[in-house]
């Protein structure tokens, strides 16, 4: 053998007996497994492929760092609080798992509370906003936001301010979370002097949205108000379909959801909503991460996945936070007293309670597309 290629080969071999020997001196990078449950299929799967893909981006960047390596396990709940339930108790059971990102709903969340808390592991929702989710366990948490902060918003800042509304009739889905956004909504609504003029609720599922929409019609509301996420594009459908074109739509749940464009079309055109972030066309790094996600799902991000992308550094934090000593409770009091976390959605702070309150946008559908109107900030 040539002089030459002994040489290289010595210090080839030499190279890595020292990358060896560094990383037994450094010791074994550990692993950690977060379940993930969502509802990959079913009425609300654009939300849960949205959970599994963000949190696999997050991973795969924390990972790639290689502090710490985090697994993710997912599971389906098909949107259905009983599936929820059980998979939490899957996740509850098995020791390996440190903390759950999930559920969807918040009556998904308001489920698997309970047995989270027998448990003694985190439930981390990216999008549970029922006011009272967070307080059943010391275990609950959500960086979503409140239904008791952006419903009044909805009320005084979008319907009465920006889009002048005087009668509105509202129509709901009768969940755990639609149930807490009506409530705060006609409460805010009456305050502000805004006259609900019908009001009906529908049960989740459901597809025909005639009779509902017959029953909203006959108040003669001027804005119609959906609280709902996945039903949303068939409720604005079915109102076209119904020639009732002198009505504006508003929505609040679904976010700047890519399906509503897709399958409405220019019924969609005018519809206004809030969301608590928007992704800035004019930040490179938001349009970055917007992309990526993009070409991973097929679809575009709302702030949905976003969410989900941060509970994921949020549980990063809390691990790293918890020292040589990580467990299901180090994990919970390091997440609970984090303060100085911000994430792709802004900064998040856990109230007492495990959920925070949120500023929020008004968004308008403007030639097919999701723009910012106003940047109106609330304070609770």
């Amino acid at each position: 053998m040539e002089r030459g290629k002994i040489r290289r080969l010595l210090v080839l071999g030499l190279l890595m007996a020292v990358s060896v020997f560094v990383a037994f001196a450094a010791g074994p990078v550990k692993t950690y497994k977060f379940g993930v449950m969502a509802p990959i299929t079913g009425t609300n799967a654009e939300y849960g492929k949205g959970f599994q893909i963000a949190t696999k981006m997050a991973v795969d960047e924390i990972n790639a760092k290689g502090d710490i390596r985090i697994e993710l396990v997912v599971k389906d709940s098909k949107g259905d609080p009983k599936e929820s339930a059980d998979i939490a108790r899957q996740f509850g059971d098995d020791s390996s798992i440190m903390a759950i990102i999930g559920d969807f709903t918040s009556s998904s969340c308001m489920a698997a509370a309970p047995i989270v808390d027998e448990a003694g592991i985190v439930l981390l929702s990216p999008t549970a906003s029922n006011p009272n989710y967070a307080s059943m366990s010391k275990f609950a948490f959500s960086v979503m936001g409140r239904q008791d902060g952006e419903a009044p918003f909805f009320s005084t800042y979008l319907l009465k301010k920006y889009a002048g509304a005087k009668d509105i009739g509202v129509i709901w889905v009768n969940s755990d979370w639609g149930k807490s956004s009506h409530d705060n909504l006609v409460a805010q609504a009456k305050k502000d002097g805004l006259n609900v003029v019908s009001d009906v609720n529908y049960i989740a599922d459901e597809k025909d949205f005639s009779a509902s929409i017959a029953k909203l019609r006959r108040g003669k509301p001027d804005h119609i108000v959906i609280l709902d996420q996945g039903a949303v594009p068939t409720i604005i459908n079915q109102i076209a379909q119904a020639g009732w074109n002198d009505v504006k739509i508003t929505t609040l749940g679904p976010g700047t959801s890519q399906q509503i464009l897709n399958l409405c079309g220019k019924n969609a055109e005018g519809l206004l909503l809030t969301t608590p972030f928007f992704f800035d066309e004019n930040s490179k790094s938001d349009m970055a991460w917007y992309n990526t996600f993009y070409k991973a799902a097929g679809f575009y991000p709302t702030v949905h996945p976003a969410c989900a992308y941060d509970c994921v550094y949020l549980l990063e934090a809390a691990i790293k936070n918890s020292g040589d000593k990580v467990t299901r409770e180090s994990i919970r009091s390091n997440l609970q007293n984090y303060k100085g976390f911000s994430g792709l959605t802004g900064p998040i702070v856990f109230n007492p309670d495990g959920d925070i309150f949120r500023k929020y946008l008004i968004v308008a559908v403007e030639n097919g597309k999701f723009v910012k109107k106003t940047n109106f900030d609330f304070a609770k």
